[in-house]
């Protein structure tokens, strides 16, 4: 079974980073979450946009 997963190391460790954080129950918003990681993975815009696709809020 094959799974999609994206090509940079930064952007496998901010999905991750993300995942673990909602995980733990972070207090921090959808927007914060994903600010903050690509703030701290250094993400490029492609990327950022990318993550925000992948982590779709779901909640209303």
């Amino acid at each position: 079974m094959t799974t999609i997963q994206p090509e940079g190391e930064s952007l496998r460790k901010a999905v991750q980073w993300i995942s673990e954080e909602k995980k733990a129950g972070s207090t921090r918003t959808h927007q914060q979450l994903l600010e903050a990681a690509c703030l701290k993975f250094n993400l490029n815009p492609m990327e950022a946009e990318y993550l925000a696709r992948s982590f779709k809020e779901t909640s209303p």
